[in-house]
């Protein structure tokens, strides 16, 4: 099985744009995920939206590399989201080449989130991006199948629905669930394990999404049977892998390249053919 890998920006979120972009070439990575807009007010927050002096250098760095950008991320659907907001956000997206953007749903009204994310799709499409939805167990998109149910509902055949193997596990969801969805649904899909025990609280499902994941083939997550279901219908498959306390010890590029090398064993190790 080959998968084209991209460098998620959590992975080595303790860099700045540029140096995530030098970190994937240097890593091995074909792809980059760029966060252009923080996911939490404690973030580091660059200068990534506009014609900024970041985002030209981040154009450069970019073409002399060869590294193409997968996704930008993170759009939250809340209930006071205007849409057209997001506007300036995917226009730098197109001009760094981004073929997905990240979407959270973070409206319990679904019938509103849905709305939005049809609008969304809309404004995305004017720029060559493919908005996709994130369910994740704390937000208002908590699992897979109600987000297969809201990306269906927007009518919008440029709605996708992101697969992250954490969220994924802990919100309950099984492999077998993942043939619901249309492969064409299934534009890119992120990559991590995690421990077989899932968390009691709140607080230690966020510090494990966010802080502390593992290298695949090191949890208990059914990524076997996540790569098996999703098959080849990705066009690439994100590494998204914090470890904030190697990183303590271990520089960005080393722990990107030991992340690289895992995924390609897992890959390695499965036959499509064999599975079907």
């Amino acid at each position: 099985m080959k998968l084209p890998l991209s460098l998620a920006a959590l992975t080595v979120l303790e860099l700045d744009p540029v140096a995530m972009i030098r970190c994937a070439a240097d890593a091995g990575y074909a792809h980059i995920g760029l966060r252009l807009v923080p996911a939490t007010p404690t973030e580091p927050a660059h200068d990534t939206v506009g014609d900024t002096p970041t985002v030209r250098e981040m154009k450069r760095v970019l073409a002399d590399t060869g590294i193409t950008t997968s996704d930008i991320e993170i759009l939250r659907l809340k209930p006071e989201t205007v849409v057209a907001d997001f506007e300036p956000v995917f226009a730098t997206g197109a001009e760094l080449g981004a073929r997905f953007a990240l979407i959270a749903g973070n409206d319990p009204d679904e019938a509103r989130l849905t709305a939005n994310l049809a609008a969304t799709c809309e404004l995305a499409r004017r720029y060559g991006i493919r908005p996709h939805l994130e369910p994740m167990p704390w937000t208002d998109c908590r699992d897979f199948v109600q987000g297969l149910r809201i990306v269906e509902a927007t009518g919008m055949p440029e709605a996708g629905l992101l697969i992250d193997p954490i969220h994924f596990d802990r919100a309950l969801n099984t492999a077998d669930q993942i043939a619901l969805a249309s492969p064409a649904r299934l534009g890119y899909v992120q990559f991590c394990d995690a421990p077989a025990k899932r968390p009691e609280t709140l607080e230690e499902l966020l510090f494990q999404g966010r802080a502390e994941r593992l290298p695949p083939g090191e949890g208990g997550i059914d990524l076997v049977g996540i790569l098996r279901a999703v098959g080849e219908a990705p066009s690439a498959l994100s590494v998204e892998i914090p470890q904030q306390a190697l990183a303590r010890t271990v520089g960005a590029v080393e722990r990107a390249t030991r992340l690289r090398i895992a995924t390609e064993r897992m890959l390695a190790g499965i036959d499509l053919k064999a599975a079907a």
